[in-house]
């Protein structure tokens, strides 16, 4: 092989797995992650690690993969990482630790998020994790979530020596990485075996807890020293066009929950999804993605993306863009929506959309796009999903006096996580709206470290 090129991931055949909801990579085997490994250049100024939003010693657990010592490979980055699992399947490493990558100047970066997949799946599949000893210091502290920056707050604080609580609405713990993250991308096994490891380092989570409804901020006070928010981004948002009430016009964030979390591709379902025939996704991101991929294994014929700005424009990854396109997925670009049609019976029979082109650039750098005129046309479809972004959740702060938020509906905190109340911080798609789950954990990991020395503060 040549030494310039990764090693391919493999996958499942593209018109297999778009009808079934089984995970499309399938991981490394032992030999192909040591010669991946083996391309690392181990460069002393580590620009991988730089680019890692949580800081894993990247060459040092690659180091190890090379030689055939998974476990410790797998020690390094459990030191800074608390879901390498889940980590190693959607982190945008593209972007991040493999833009920095040397071997990417002349060739591909090495695979990093491979290697870690395929480490952490190695150590789950064949490690006894021995309980740890930890030294409780006495304080509590309750999470508010159970997604990724939360998860990763309850983490730290719990090897710091605190009792941690995560309090969880939903029946199911894991926030975004179970009902967001299709099965095919993340299989919820994995999100259950890291939250596992964090029950096992004494976090107590408890599922069905509404704050803001079933408890207060100020209650959890009455229990516990400090608090982290990270409740995430749920408020999916809308366009605003006529047609958005009509039967058959889901936001990708009730679709989504409504398959991952409730399992409505399975038979026995008690949550319906419309089987729709020919299916509208509007937007460009990762969620569109999942969205339309979803649509396509729920048995529809054909899937349409719709996204006002040029392909080489979308935000998604660009893996995920191309296993859509191989799962047959169609992309109409410079493509923009102005109405939802329905028939007599409120039903929808179609999307009316006008052609774009690319006019002067915006204040985001990125040329605007500009209707073309006379460009209508109607596009049949029976389903509309709207994935344009979602909004922080606006249950806690509508309920929490002395807690800032900003103009987008985010908590107002600082780069440590500390909000304008006392004790309260936050972290992740509450704080920024949504972003990446790796990011939201580097948002999680720090507000741990802030929150362990405010009340370390506390008893000077």
């Amino acid at each position: 092989m040549n030494n310039s090129n990764r090693h391919e991931m493999p996958t499942q055949d593209p018109l297999v797995r778009n009808r079934n909801f089984k995970e499309v990579a399938l991981g490394y085997d032992e030999q192909t992650a040591i010669e991946e490994a083996k391309r690392c250049l181990n460069c002393k100024t580590k620009p991988c690690t730089n680019g890692c939003p949580v800081n894993i010693l990247i060459p040092e657990f690659i180091g190890y993969v090379a030689e055939g010592e998974f476990e410790k490979a797998y020690e390094v980055i459990s030191r800074s990482s608390s879901l390498p699992a889940v980590c190693g399947r959607v982190c945008p490493q593209e972007k991040q630790c493999e833009a920095k990558c040397v071997r990417g100047i002349k060739g591909e970066a090495v695979a990093i998020g491979r290697l870690e997949r395929f480490v952490a799946d190695y150590h789950n599949e064949n490690a006894k994790d021995a309980v740890p000893q930890i030294k409780k210091n006495g304080k509590k502290v309750a999470v508010i979530g159970s997604g990724p920056s939360s998860l990763t707050c309850a983490g730290d604080l719990a090897k710091m020596g605190y009792d941690v609580s995560v309090l969880e609405a939903l029946h199911i713990a894991g926030g975004v990485l179970v009902y967001g993250i299709p099965e095919f991308r993340l299989p919820k096994a994995i999100v259950a075996k890291e939250i596992e490891g964090l029950k096992a380092l004494g976090v107590d989570v408890k599922t069905n807890v509404v704050v803001g409804r079933s408890i207060s901020i100020d209650d959890i006070f009455n229990d516990y020293d400090a608090v982290f928010i990270g409740s995430g981004a749920g408020l999916p948002r809308f366009m605003g066009i006529e047609g958005e009430n009509l039967k058959g016009v889901y936001s990708a964030n009730e679709y989504l929950t409504r398959i991952n979390l409730m399992k409505a591709y399975q038979e026995d379902s008690r949550t319906p999804v419309k089987k729709a025939k020919n299916v509208a996704v509007v937007g460009g991101g990762n969620v569109a993605m999942d969205a339309a991929r979803s649509a396509m294994r729920m048995g529809a014929e054909h899937v349409y993306i719709i996204y006002r700005r040029s392909f080489d424009e979308i935000p998604a990854r660009a893996e995920e863009v191309e296993h859509a396109k191989e799962e047959m997925i169609e992309f109409k670009t410079l493509t923009n929506p102005v109405a939802i049609v329905g028939d007599e019976n409120h039903n929808v029979s179609g999307i009316k959309c006008v052609k774009m082109e690319l006019g002067e650039p915006d204040e985001s750098g990125r040329r605007r796009p500009v209707t073309i005129k006379d460009s209508e046309h109607i596009i049949d479809v029976d389903s509309v999903i709207i994935a344009i972004g979602t909004s922080p959740n606006p249950l806690i702060k509508a309920t929490t006096a002395g807690l800032d938020v900003n103009d987008r509906g985010g908590i107002v905190a600082d780069e440590d996580g500390r909000t304008s109340k006392p004790g309260v911080f936050a972290g992740g798609d509450a704080v920024t709206g949504a972003a990446t789950v790796i990011k939201a954990m580097g948002a999680g990991k720090k507000s741990a470290k802030a929150i362990d020395e405010y009340l370390k503060s506390l008893d000077k």
